[in-house]
């Protein structure tokens, strides 16, 4: 193995959840009077955290969101999740590879703590990541693409930058990464592969990653 840690990015990595986010998020923005398809979504928003949102629309438009904008999004996601999510297809066999071979793994995600937890207990994944392994962007002050949440999660699992990959499906993403001093994978299932262009190998499916990792 390469690395001594892989850090996993959470939304569309480990499940399947953009486009359930992208599509509510899309016809929220528009019910506010901000007209947002879901591929203007998918383009502008995959791979934030909450506070980038805010920061577009307020630049954009010089209207800020309702102060019950994340509260309302997210009860509507989770309302949605609990119906329809399912983990990335061949990323369960991933993980159990890397525990067999006793590989360190953990996942920092833009997505707040409780976003984390809903997905992995929707989807099973959560057997797999116990706390002391989720890094949220809570957790930092600035979420990607500054470098903090990568680098955070690095330092509490106790491994040097340039020994962690990350694996991630988002541009914004990929820039945090490479801020960070660490290897990236860019997962190119939902992302066109010319927009994660920076990363140090690119792959369509899930399952191909254990192989890579060798």
């Amino acid at each position: 193995m390469r690395y001594d840690l892989i850090i996993f990015d959470n939304d569309g990595v480990l499940v399947d959840s953009e486009p359930i986010s992208n599509r509510l998020l899309a016809a929220y923005l528009t019910e506010l009077g901000h007209p947002t398809s879901y591929e203007e979504s998918i383009r502008d928003y995959m791979g934030s955290a909450m506070h980038r949102i805010h920061d577009l629309v307020l630049e954009r438009t010089g209207r800020r969101l309702p102060d019950d904008f994340d509260d309302v999004f997210h009860a509507r996601v989770f309302a949605a999740f609990e119906r329809e999510l399912k983990p990335v297809a061949g990323v369960g066999g991933v993980l159990e590879k890397l525990a067999a071979d006793g590989v360190p793994y953990c996942v920092a995600s833009s997505g707040s703590h409780e976003r984390i937890r809903v997905g992995h207990r929707t989807t099973g994944l959560d057997r797999w990541f116990v706390k002391e392994r989720i890094f949220s962007s809570q957790d930092v002050g600035r979420g990607k693409p500054a470098p903090d949440l990568f680098l955070y999660a690095a330092e509490r699992m106790g491994v040097a930058p340039e020994r962690c990959l990350v694996v991630e499906d988002s541009p914004l993403g990929v820039q945090a990464a490479v801020a960070a001093g660490m290897d990236v994978y860019g997962f190119t299932a939902m992302t066109p592969a010319p927009k994660l262009a920076r990363a140090n190998q690119l792959f369509s499916r899930m399952g191909e990653l254990a192989d890579l990792l060798v």
